[in-house]
């Protein structure tokens, strides 16, 4: 994990996509930019309250420090669901609706999702130089979402899992992550054994680790190098914003990931 800091502006870059030429990705924290509290300082969803000019201002920003145009920029408009949707050159500038996953062999495309305690998942085939990037919250990744863009990555660019590069970024961690009933019995119908992944707490909860269940469903496809920030936004408030932490008053960090044209 490489911590970058520019002009006050800091992101995060995974050390074995950093060696691959020709990559570039950014996983944004939410320092650096122009928004009030409690949207300080980075955010980049237009939809929590923020002023958009100011949010305008920080997609360029975070533009500028990648070296590419906003009109690269291929966003979608998140649903918590398993959705993932292939990209051309011709989606260059859109936002991708209902959807929580995007995948391209465009050069030139910039994939960007946005953040606030789920998982981002950044996907990198080197030999068809293919590129997948997910959110992935617990209802994703019950539905899978992480394997099922590993699968289209596969059907769509011939990419093989052993081939894959993974860095797993910044979501709420099992320190944090009290779940209920419902997402207990997924997590039991889902992943065998999944005690490791529903840790008791003191006071009889439990607590979810989003990010190993991600992980086990891409090493159990076959993806074998995958890097992980152990990061927790509830805990990291300082450095990204956590929905869970901040009682849904927050904004949302942006993780960026394409290849030069």
């Amino acid at each position: 994990m490489l911590r970058c800091e520019i002009n006050g502006l800091v992101y995060y870059r995974f050390v074995n996509l950093a060696s691959h030429d020709g990559v570039f990705h950014g996983v944004f924290t939410r320092l650096g930019g122009v928004s009030p509290s409690p949207y300080d300082s980075l955010n980049v969803g237009h939809f929590v309250g923020d002023d958009r000019e100011a949010v305008e201002t920080n997609h360029d920003l975070i533009c500028q420090t990648l070296g590419i145009s906003r009109r690269d920029i291929t966003a979608a408009q998140q649903v918590h669901g398993g959705q993932v949707t292939l990209v051309g050159p011709e989606d260059r500038g859109r936002v991708i609706r209902t959807t929580d996953a995007l995948v391209t062999d465009a050069p030139g495309v910039a994939l960007l999702l946005r953040f606030a305690d789920c998982l981002p998942v950044l996907l990198y085939d080197p030999v068809h130089q293919a590129l997948g990037l997910v959110h992935a919250g617990w209802r994703g990744t019950m539905a899978g979402i992480a394997m099922g863009t590993v699968a289209a990555m596969t059907e769509a660019y011939g990419s093989r899992p052993a081939d894959i590069i993974a860095g797993l970024g910044p979501g709420i961690g099992p320190c944090c992550y009290q779940v209920g009933t419902e997402v207990i019995e997924l997590v039991k119908a889902n992943f065998n054994p999944w005690q490791e992944l529903l840790q008791p707490q003191g006071d009889g909860s439990l607590h979810f680790d989003l990010q190993e269940a991600n992980r086990r469903q891409l090493a159990e496809l076959g993806v074998e190098e995958i890097e992980a920030m152990q990061l927790c936004t509830a805990c990291r408030t300082d450095e990204f914003f956590s929905y869970r932490a901040e009682g849904g008053q927050t904004g949302c960090f942006a993780v960026v990931l394409g290849k030069r044209g």
